[in-house]
């Protein structure tokens, strides 16, 4: 038998041992692997969502509340405000770019967001199939919606009010939708979306809009349609439904993009200070997120650690232990003819080859939590957790995972390699 045959055969024996060392160390890598992932594709999602964003207007409320709902489509709106603030966004210098947004339905799940060609074209998205909405009830799908309902061109379907999926929210079933396009994948926040005009959206809901609402300002040109004063906000928001306490067209929220630095010194204070309205800074809310949710992570980091230091003496005992058990046929393999060193292999082999398992099999562990997770969860869904997805610092954990199972195999090698044969054949009759 080889030595490696040999250690595998010395593993079986105490297999009730050996699969629990392994266990003890899956559970700490799986949970190092799973804190990895999450924050790392958190992290990663959060700046590529907000990239090009460096302003969100909307309703007053909570800041991140509204980041979270107009940039990652992952909270509830904080309400709603007139339409004139486009083109008096519009209208200031030191604005590039004003998108707006018009939420509150969804199709199974999925939210139904009204806005400008301008929104998908911000992200990169292209079209696979079909072409962009032009007229009313026209959608374009992203390429997450396409496959996770099958949806196909000229599909119709009725949107349900609100964004959390219920089967039992009302459906509008007097402006069914259709889809005229559907998005190639863009690793973005539009592969989650349905997306059609605004006008559709205040037609779904009944909200009268003539041409003048219609034409205001789409190009950006900075030149307002309408009196500001025509529009003012209403204080009775319906968080998310496109309509104030009236029926005058409102939109949602408004992305902005600065054409000047000065913008991020003027702009947010004078519409926080001056307006009804909220200017929330995605970079300063997502950082004190990420902040907040660090503090947790590290906190659950550290003790995966000392779980994981934890299998690491447990293989060392194990190991030391059936040592001493099985230091008569280390000296019979001295005798017929093995090396220290090839007996000495043989203990670290068997140490490495328990991390290894425990390091696969955690592994293997975590990434199945995270689709799990992501399968039933439709938050971490909407927040783009994939569980396919590999991260470099993934093959660290397997090399520390690998250290620990050497160090502790190590001592009890040594012990083997300095023993006397004579000394121990004569303690072990």
């Amino acid at each position: 038998m080889s030595f490696l045959g040999l250690s595998f055969a010395y593993l079986r024996d105490r297999g009730l041992n050996t699969v629990l060392n392994i266990a003890l160390l899956a559970l700490a890598v799986a949970t190092l692997v799973i804190l990895l992932l999450f924050a790392r594709q958190l992290e990663t999602r959060f700046d590529r969502d907000a990239q090009g964003i460096d302003l969100v207007v909307g309703a007053k409320g909570s800041p991140l509340q509204l980041i979270l709902a107009s940039i990652y489509q992952a909270d509830v709106p904080t309400g709603n405000i007139p339409l004139s603030s486009i083109d008096v966004l519009r209208s200031q210098r030191t604005v590039a770019k004003v998108i707006p947004l018009a939420q509150g339905d969804n199709f199974r799940g999925y939210r139904i967001v009204g806005t400008e060609p301008a929104y998908p074209e911000h992200y990169g998205a292209t079209l696979a199939e079909g072409q962009l909405w032009s007229a009313p009830s026209e959608v374009v799908i992203g390429a997450d919606v396409a496959r996770g309902l099958g949806m196909a061109l000229g599909q119709r379907f009725i949107g349900s009010h609100g964004l959390s999926g219920d089967e039992q929210a009302q459906g509008h079933d007097h402006a069914p939708f259709i889809v005229t396009g559907i998005l190639a994948p863009s690793g973005s926040v539009v592969d989650r979306l349905i997306l059609t005009s605004i006008e559709s959206v205040w037609d779904v809901h009944g909200i009268e809009h003539d041409d003048e609402d219609e034409d205001h300002d789409h190009d950006g040109d900075g030149t307002p349609d309408h009196d500001a004063d025509h529009h003012e906000e209403d204080e009775d928001h319906n968080h998310g439904d496109p309509r104030g306490g009236g029926m005058e067209p409102e939109v949602t929220a408004l992305l902005v993009a600065y054409a000047s630095p000065l913008a991020a010194v003027q702009l947010p204070g004078f519409i926080n200070r001056q307006t009804n309205l909220q200017a929330a800074v995605p970079a300063v809310e997502i950082t004190r997120l990420l902040g907040l949710v660090g503090l947790g992570l590290d906190a659950v980091r550290a003790l995966a650690v000392l779980l994981m230091l934890t299998a690491g003496l447990s293989i060392f005992v194990a190991l030391y232990t059936a040592l001493r058990q099985r230091e008569g046929d280390m000296a019979m393999l001295r005798v017929i003819g093995a090396s220290r060193a090839s007996i000495f292999a043989q203990m670290i082999f068997e140490g490495v080859a328990l991390a290894a398992a425990g390091a696969l099999l955690g592994l293997a562990l975590g990434h199945g939590v995270i689709g799990l997770a992501a399968a039933n969860i439709r938050q971490l869904a909407e927040l783009g957790l994939d569980a396919s997805r590999f991260e470099a610092g993934e093959l660290w954990i397997i090399a520390g995972a690998l250290a620990i199972g050497f160090a502790a195999a190590l001592l009890p090698a040594l012990r083997v390699f300095r023993a006397d044969i004579a000394e121990t054949l004569t303690n072990s009759r």
